[in-house]
């Protein structure tokens, strides 16, 4: 399997090298030249896997430069029982009115992004160590992804990790988590401004093709091809889990900032897993509700970001979405120039001509929730079934109610546990006890460090030159 850019301009690679790579050279996204296809002989061969295997048996497709042996021993190490409290990995319950939602944020930072972070932290290892590379990595984070990386991250030998995160946007759970970190190899960033900010400092970093070579830079940030594919997995998984043969369709819910949950997903359907509908649900920063309901697309700027209380959404800059577009253009790199150079002059497009073609052939819809909205959810959910979810996962139980069809079976991805999120959890149902798992009592009191500058890229160069020449 070799990896193309949406640009067209970069030579195809192998797995590994798209792995330590981030953004392609040219500009662009990484996807592999084609999607395998999976047949229902093998899809009955794969529902009664256990999820490593499971797991093996999608990413041998994808990491074919990989040795077996090696590929297994790297999933095994990562999906285990005691990172994830459970030998399921992925449970799958039902709400009383039906909705299902998949947990995914049972592992060490108490959300989704560790599906594909401890994947990728393993990976990255290998690759390092076979190749005798050192990697530095620049991320960007609006909450979860920043301690997700980290915890994988931390004490691996070759890997630095500089993560960006806008300064005070991030709930006092979540800041403690990456900032309460003392590893020599992390370096926490809190930059003056919005996620969207961050991220579009990270993408300045790596189109400096010079720094990025001398420093070795790379990303954990959705755009990094890595993360999708371990999260390609869990759709199966899910998929598996609501349904009792492989004649059902499933829907599945995603709540939605940066596309790349959702985009996994897209690749899942397009692999051939019975997946009906995605449902993309929003925030109140709802660039990606407006593109699905009108086919316009338009970023915000950061100016007109909405600080809300589901703040891993709070992104108006979607990476990964020109992966899809790149699909939906019928894999034309030069479309894809000419619309990301609109979006890059502030003007977006408008593919209003092709919505038919975007529900139909790739069955995308979508909703978007308020914080309101959320409040309602949470506080339903908790009256009705007894357990607290946190706010983004609220996003998506909401606009899964509001879409969902006569017997359609929809699964929400779970985005976080409500412990990261006790703000708004008692804004909801009032002083209740929000569990947290073990060893996490006091996280909010351990001495934090953290550098915090202003919205600049040379700043964050700086501190990364810094740290690397000692």
């Amino acid at each position: 399997m070799k990896y193309i850019s949406t640009r067209g301009e970069t030579a195809p690679k192998s797995f590994s090298e798209v792995l330590l790579m981030g953004l392609a050279p040219d500009g662009g996204l990484m996807l592999p030249e084609h999607y395998p296809q999976i047949s229902a002989d093998t899809l009955n061969q794969w529902r009664s896997l256990s999820y490593p295997e499971l797991a093996f048996e999608i990413i041998s497709l994808f990491a074919t430069d990989i040795p077996s042996e090696d590929l297994r021993d790297i999933i095994g190490r990562t999906y285990t029982e005691s990172a994830f409290g459970t030998a399921e990995i992925t449970p799958v319950r039902t709400l009383s009115d039906g909705i299902k939602i998949e947990a995914l944020s049972n592992g060490p930072t108490l959300a989704f992004k560790d599906m594909a972070m401890q994947f990728l932290g393993n990976a990255f290892e290998y690759v390092l160590n076979k190749e005798g590379k050192q990697l530095n990595i620049l991320g960007a984070t609006s909450g979860d992804t920043g301690s997700a990386a980290e915890y994988a991250l931390r004490g691996k030998k070759g890997v630095n990790v500089f993560m960006l995160s806008p300064e005070g946007k991030m709930s006092d759970f979540q800041r403690a988590q990456m900032f309460s970190l003392q590893d020599e190899n992390i370096h926490n960033i809190a930059v003056k401004g919005m996620f969207d900010d961050c991220q579009d400092i990270v993408k300045a970093v790596q189109n400096d093709a010079a720094f990025k070579q001398q420093y070795h830079i790379g990303t954990v940030n959705s755009i990094n091809w890595g993360r999708i594919v371990a999260q390609v997995v869990y759709y199966f998984a899910g998929y598996f889990r609501a349904t009792d043969n492989n004649s059902r369709q499933v829907s599945f819910c995603v709540p939605s900032g940066n596309f790349g949950n959702v985009c996994a997903g897209h690749i899942a359907r397009q692999m051939g897993l019975p997946v009906r509908r995605l449902i993309v649900a929003t925030n109140e920063n709802d660039v990606l509700d407006e593109f699905f309901k009108t086919g316009r697309y338009l970023p915000r700027s950061t100016e007109h970001t909405h600080v809300t209380s589901s703040p891993s959404m709070d992104i108006s800059k979607a990476s990964n979405f020109e992966r899809f577009v790149f699909d939906l253009s019928g894999r034309n790199p030069q479309q894809i120039q000419a619309l990301w150079a609109d979006v890059a002059s502030g003007k977006g497009f408008d593919l209003g001509g092709e919505m038919e073609k975007v529900r139909t052939q790739y069955g995308f819809v979508s909703g978007k929730s308020t914080h309101a909205d959320r409040l309602a959810t949470i506080k339903t959910v908790y009256a009705q079934d007894g357990e607290l979810i946190d706010p983004h996962t609220a996003d998506g139980v909401k606009v899964a109610r509001e879409v969902r069809e006569a017997g359609e079976t929809v699964v929400c991805l779970e985005t976080a546990l409500a412990a990261k999120f006790e703000q708004t959890i008692h804004e909801a149902v009032g002083s209740v006890a929000v569990p947290r798992p073990a060893g996490l009592d006091g996280l909010e009191n351990l001495p934090q460090r953290v550098q915090v500058v202003e919205n600049d890229t040379e700043a964050v160069k700086t501190i990364i030159r810094t740290a690397l020449q000692g």
